[in-house]
């Protein structure tokens, strides 16, 4: 679920960054028969974040985006067909009117030159991003790279020729459940604060946040406004960005999410690299092994994932991955679901390998896998589809594996996907959706953009259609 605070069910996981008190811990508890004694100074006393606080504060930042959108004024006569009679469909008496539509986060300030990192839904669509620090200096910035699918974005503050303060990122891969964390951010606007809680769970997926459902989740408060905001160890260093929490009523309950910070580590990279960001695929499709699962494979209990599919000529291939084999660990690391194996995956960079440790036919091996970027094995040949028919205002692709990447699909389909639809268009209006593969059209195979172009120019009684999403098969019949 997007965190989208205007959805309803997003409302039940509201996107936003982090804020943190400052807390005073007294001492801890002496042994059952230890003796009690009068404190003698004040380290015994009181235990206090502010060090850690003043090291890691100044590099979080307030990020204010904002951008410009039309809106009509509609004229309350509108409907009338007197009104309409002489005055057509212009019944806002006028050009549309411009508002700026302004959102509030929090970002992290990761490099001296001015390098930040926050949340790609703090600044999704902006066409200006300006950021305040907590020194009170504010810069405007360019966007540098935004990645919807992990729900990150790179910022660059602009004429930066200070050396700003920054974070050192730290692993979150060496997080454990009951470590203590503090959280940073701009909550509700009210400016920078505070918040301290425990790692509740080191590996949360199916949040319904990203593509990349792999969380750190604290018990830290977190609050609208704090989205992009730091999550810190004991140490000053970063382990997390900020962006989600599960909430009834859009405040804090306690349980929050962040984006483990070596996720974090690929998008800058990428970012210094070109703004690309490029994922290791291995051609293998996944399953998640369930009670039943585990009881045929005769497991003690569900564990790992199962392998439903290998691509011809992929890295699964040539490592001698084999469908019905159960993956249980990448590198030494567990994998529990598929979301985790994606997540372990997607931490490594292109050009290197990664062992897997297989259970083929009851037996346990260690597999060398390549990490390489999903081919496209034919053109992608992108076309607006235009004239009268169903499709028309529909952008296509031929898909490949590195298309299915980019959508984040199954890259076993083959075919023709649809990447966008023009708003009003008849492709919208007749129920397609980015994501969907036009299989067929009145029992003719679509084999390319090509293909499906030609086909859209001919005028067919009855254009019956035959799409598949999400792997199921949808039929449906428009009058030509």
């Amino acid at each position: 679920m997007r965190s989208n605070l205007s959805n309803p069910l997003a409302r039940t996981f509201a996107a936003f960054g982090l804020s943190l008190s400052l807390l005073t811990v007294g001492p801890f508890a002496p042994a059952a028969h230890a003796q009690k004694t009068v404190p003698q100074s004040a380290a015994e006393i009181q235990l206090s974040f502010a060090p850690i606080v003043k090291k890691v504060a100044p590099a979080v930042v307030n990020v204010y985006a904002s951008r410009v959108v039309a809106q009509r004024r509609m004229s309350p006569f509108f409907n009338d067909p007197f009104f309409r009679r002489f005055f057509g469909d212009q019944g806002d008496f006028g050009q549309p009117r411009q508002r700026v539509q302004r959102s509030l986060g929090s970002g992290v300030i990761i490099s001296s030159d001015g390098i930040i990192i926050t949340n790609h839904h703090v600044i999704k669509d902006a066409d200006e991003v300006r950021v305040a620090l907590s020194d009170r200096r504010e810069f405007d910035c360019d966007i540098v790279l935004k990645d919807e699918r992990t729900d990150l974005a790179v910022l660059r503050i602009k004429d930066g020729s200070g050396d700003f303060p920054h974070i050192a990122f730290g692993d979150s891969d060496q997080l454990a459940v009951g470590d203590i964390v503090l959280a940073l951010g701009n909550p509700f606007g009210v400016g920078q604060t505070v918040t301290q809680g425990i790692v509740s769970a080191v590996a949360r997926t199916h949040v319904g946040v990203s593509d990349y459902q792999f969380f750190i989740q604290t018990d830290a408060s977190i609050n609208p406004g704090n989205s992009g905001g730091a999550l810190v160890d004991m140490a000053g260093n970063l382990v997390g960005i900020n962006s989600a929490i599960y909430s009834r009523s859009g405040g804090s309950n306690g349980i929050g999410f962040a984006i483990p910070v070596n996720m974090v580590k690929l998008i800058a990279d990428a970012a210094e690299h070109g703004g690309t960001v490029r994922r290791p695929w291995v051609g293998a499709s996944l399953q998640a092994v369930t009670a039943d699962i585990a009881e045929g494979m005769g497991l003690d209990r569900p564990r790992g994932v199962l392998v439903t599919r290998i691509a011809k000529g992929s890295p699964s291939e040539r490592a001698r991955l084999h469908v019905g084999d159960l993956i249980l660990a990448v590198d030494g690391v567990p994998v529990e679901d598929p979301n985790a194996f994606g997540y372990r995956l997607a931490t490594k960079k292109l050009g290197t390998r990664a062992e897997l440790t297989v259970l083929s036919d009851g037996r346990e091996a260690k597999l060398d896998i390549a990490l390489e970027a999903a081919p496209e094995t034919v053109p992608r040949d992108t076309r607006e589809i235009g004239g009268r028919s169903p499709f028309t205002g529909a952008t296509v692709e031929n898909l490949s594996p590195a298309v299915a990447e980019e959508l984040a699909m199954s890259s076993d389909e083959e075919g023709v996907v649809v990447v966008d639809i023009a708003p009003g268009s008849p492709a919208e209006r007749v129920g397609l959706r980015p994501g969907d593969v036009i299989l067929t059209i009145n029992q003719d195979d679509v084999t390319s953009t090509r293909a499906l172009a030609s086909m859209s120019r001919s005028r067919p009684n009855v254009w019956r259609v035959e799409v598949s999403r999400e792997g199921r098969v949808l039929r449906f019949a428009v009058r030509g």
